[in-house]
């Protein structure tokens, strides 16, 4: 039982051996030699291997004629092998030659097509980077041409199209970071452009004004002109008056010369056209500014900044010189730094959209407006020659016509013209209370002698005296009154010129000038020309007949009332019997004058005589008189009977109305 175990065990080992692979077979010969039947396993090992060897020696035996066979076929293959392989080796050999210069046409090609990928590609790149070259040359030749607002929208087209169309370059990087310094750059150029265009109008704002008040006087002499024409009768009505005016107005003594009828002397200038104000400023600077801060989004800083310093400029404007009541050019050139600033606002206003408003220049000339008339009230106060005030007049009507030509409202300041107006008068009436007292003074009180008929012609033209008897008498012969007649005359009639002077161009109608000029002389005649008189009268050292002269000269005078009436009339084109039409007080003025004249007479006879009583010693105890007169008594009648024969050449009118007691 134990050997057939055993023979089982050995068999499974045997063929676990010849079954597993040699590297694993350690662990089953360990398993044989741990046995007890090691010479046992042998034998059977050697009588397997004996089996095995002559299965093999079958199996060559059987297969051996094959084998043989095969070598035999195998050797007579050999040779043909040998002839194939030279033939292949012959036929590689060529191919390898003939390839040479395929593989080097391949190579060729394939360089050729490496290099035109790049050239398109380089190409394709440059396409995209030739405008951006292109436009930065161009940027930089505007920005040195100082075109800076096309330089701006080049920039922007750069920034937003072209570069990032171009791709990541380090060119283009730079470019980009270059960007935002090149709008600093060009935004601080326009802003000091701007500031320079802003002190070039300040300076210049003299000569824009000058030019503005040059135009509107000029336009405003071409209507005068078309305005003439339409009135030519009652022209020629008026000049014929002027005509037949005083000597006065011959000789050139008139205190109103033809200086004053103009302000500005454009005669020789009304053929050129006068530049406006677009040819003497450059406002490119402001638009070109103003575009700049509109693209970099900061339109409003731009505008708050141009209305700031606008604002400064024009309260330096609207600030009067300390001594510009001096002289006429003070005030022009005052006048003409404002119409200049307002000229270049409105242009401004007109030629931008939005930079300035009307609201903000509104503003502006309302500021102006208050200013310009507090600092004429301030400073015409100061003046005391009529012509000055005239001047100013006239200066002041220009300046507001040119600028109401542009838009702007003038009442305030025709308001204030007329304040002016009594101010003028004040100062007229001043002129001509010395005028009066110079004539009364110089005159001799004697009746003015004519020896020949244009001596007649040109007193009758001073004065209107029309005396029948007194024309049909000879030459030479006496007028009744004295120099001082006519020369007053002549006096109140170039009063009435200057005062009308002063109302012309107001926007007066021809009721309200005749009513202004009314008033005036009656204020002349009533006050200036009664105290005058007054004091020739009450003056020391005047003599019953030059008393006398002034009863005759006040008689004419009145009487030559009415023709003044008239006078105002024709120059007014208001007739005299107009409703609430103003009355001349110069019958009374003249009334008053006489009747103190003859109070002075009565006074200075009633002296004369006391005089001629208190020199004289009488006896009043006499129980008799001595039967003559004393020569005290007899020289108190020679002079009563001279005193008495000068009363003779009163005339009747006169006579009629003195009041000698």
């Amino acid at each position: 039982m134990a050997s057939a175990e055993t023979a089982a065990e050995h068999e499974r080992i045997l063929r676990e051996i010849e079954s597993t692979d040699t590297n694993c077979i350690g662990p089953t010969l360990r398993s044989v030699y741990d046995g007890q039947e090691h010479g046992l396993f042998m034998d059977k090992l050697e009588g397997r291997i004996r089996n095995h060897d002559r299965e093999i020696e079958k199996m060559c035996n059987h297969h051996f004629q094959g084998f043989v066979d095969s070598i035999t076929e195998l050797l007579k293959v050999r040779g043909e092998a040998q002839k194939l392989k030279g033939q292949v080796t012959e036929t590689n050999q060529k191919l390898q030659n003939d390839g040479k210069e395929l593989l080097t046409s391949m190579d060729e090609l394939r360089q050729c097509r490496l290099q035109q990928r790049n050239i398109a590609t380089t190409i394709d790149k440059l396409t995209h980077c030739l405008p951006v070259l292109e436009m930065y040359s161009k940027l930089q030749e505007q920005m040195r041409a100082k075109r800076y607002y096309p330089a701006l929208r080049t920039l922007e087209q750069l920034e937003e199209s072209c570069l990032p169309q171009a791709g990541s370059y380090r060119f283009c990087a730079i470019m980009a970071e270059n960007i935002p310094r090149l709008r600093t750059q060009i935004r601080d150029v326009s802003m000091s452009d701007l500031k320079d265009f802003l002190e070039s109008i300040r300076k210049h704002s003299d000569k824009i004004g000058e030019t503005a008040m040059k135009q509107a006087q000029v336009q405003i002499a071409r209507d005068n002109a078309v305005t003439s024409q339409q009135r030519s009768v009652s022209g020629r009505r008026i000049r014929k008056e002027v005509c037949s005016g005083t000597e006065v107005d011959r000789t050139g003594s008139n205190p109103f010369s033809e200086k004053d009828s103009g302000i500005l002397d454009v005669e020789d200038e009304e053929e050129d056209e006068i530049p406006g104000a677009q040819d003497l400023v450059d406002f490119s600077p402001v638009y070109r500014c103003l575009h700049i801060y509109t693209v970099l989004g900061a339109r409003d800083t731009f505008e708050n900044y141009y209305r700031k310093q606008r604002r400064k400029q024009a309260r330096l404007v609207l600030q009067p010189h300390s001594n510009m009541h001096e002289t006429l050019e003070g005030y022009r050139r005052y006048f003409n730094q404002i119409v200049g600033f307002f000229v270049v606002e409105d242009h401004i206003l007109h030629t931008t959209q939005g930079l300035v408003n009307r609201a903000y220049v509104e503003e502006l000339w309302e500021l102006a407006l208050s200013k310009t008339i507090a600092a004429l009230r301030t400073h015409s106060s100061y003046c005391t020659d009529p012509d000055l005030i005239l001047d100013l007049k006239n200066l002041i009507v220009l300046f507001a016509d040119t600028l109401q030509g542009y838009g702007f409202p003038v009442n305030q300041l025709f308001d204030m013209l007329l304040e002016m107006r009594d101010q003028y008068g004040e100062i007229l009436l001043k002129k001509w209370n010395q005028s009066f007292r110079q004539i009364l003074d110089q005159d001799n009180y004697s009746p003015i002698p004519v020896a020949t008929p244009e001596e007649y012609q040109r007193i009758a033209g001073q004065f209107p005296f029309q005396d029948p008897e007194l024309d049909k008498m000879l030459f030479p012969k006496k007028l009744p009154f004295s120099e001082f007649v006519p020369k007053v005359y002549s006096q109140l009639k170039e009063f009435i010129y200057a005062c009308l002077k002063y109302s012309e161009d107001l926007h007066l109608s021809s009721t309200e000038i005749d009513d202004m000029i009314r008033k005036s002389t009656n204020l002349l005649l009533t006050r200036t020309l009664s105290h005058c008189l007054q004091y020739a009268i009450k003056k020391k050292n005047v003599g019953l007949a030059e008393l006398v002269q002034i009863i005759i000269n006040t008689t004419h005078l009145e009487q030559s009332c009415h023709y003044l009436e008239e006078f105002i009339s024709n120059i007014t084109n208001v007739p005299p019997d107009t409703i609430n039409a103003t009355k001349l007080y110069g019958t009374s003025t003249f009334k008053d004058a006489r009747h103190a004249a003859e109070e002075e007479i009565y006074t200075n006879l009633n002296q004369k005589i006391d005089q001629f009583l208190q020199l004289a010693d009488y006896d009043w105890t006499a129980a008799q008189g001595g039967g003559q007169a004393s020569d005290y008594l007899s020289d108190l009648i020679a002079f009563l009977c001279s005193t008495f024969a000068v009363f003779t050449h009163l005339p009747g009118n006169a006579i009629e109305h003195a009041t000698l007691p």
